[in-house]
């Protein structure tokens, strides 16, 4: 592992996570290229702002939950090769209902080159510290759909307002939001806006 790079939950106590993609709950049905080991993986950098994220949550009553931080360039070049394969149904009602699997890319969805690869983008959601019952967000993860936009129509006010909680505690911790997907948000300042790392996620640094 890159030596800046760090396991997020080493870091900052009392995080919580589950790495769909190392897992077969994601949008492939499948483990996904690079990502051996059920952990997250983040710059050093990354760390400090989500330990300042974990205490704003906290403030709130709220926890955080990751699905994804670092991602192996590897792992794009999966997702690339899998949107072109011929589509089995299996996947797409929970997680693209109204595209083709080859839509994820041109519709901003998924990305050849992700800034996850680059150490500090995390996807995360929140739950509540008093149940340990993830917040009602409108949608699951890597929903690729108008509704996972922020401001999107459909969602209950409950749902809206656990987005703009989740928004309000990224940005006053130093992340940016992205417009397609409520649960993705990208340090403003991160150490490697350039590079793109493809070292795999293990169990040992």
């Amino acid at each position: 592992m890159h030596d800046d790079f760090v396991f997020v939950d080493e870091i900052v106590s009392g995080i919580r996570w589950d790495s769909k993609y190392a897992t077969w709950d994601n949008f492939t049905g499948r483990p996904v290229d690079g990502y051996v080991a059920n952990r997250i993986v983040g710059t050093r950098a990354l760390c400090a702002a989500l330990k300042k994220a974990s205490e704003e949550a906290a403030a709130l009553g709220f926890g955080l939950l990751l699905w994804d931080g670092y991602r192996p360039q590897r792992a794009s070049d999966c997702f690339m090769r899998w949107s072109q394969q011929p589509e089995d149904g299996r996947k797409k009602q929970r997680h693209y209902p109204n595209i083709h699997r080859g839509e994820m890319f041109e519709k901003g969805y998924v990305a050849a080159k992700s800034g996850h690869s680059r150490g500090s983008t995390v996807d995360l959601t929140i739950y509540h510290l008093a149940t340990d019952e993830l917040a009602p967000m409108g949608g699951d993860h890597d929903l690729m759909d108008l509704i996972s936009h922020h401001g999107a129509e459909g969602i209950t006010e409950v749902e809206a307002e656990n987005r703009r909680y989740l928004c309000s505690i990224m940005e006053a911790s130093g992340f940016s939001s992205y417009d397609r997907e409520w649960w993705h948000y990208t340090l403003k300042d991160e150490p490697y806006p350039d590079t793109y790392f493809d070292f795999p996620i293990t169990s040992q640094s």
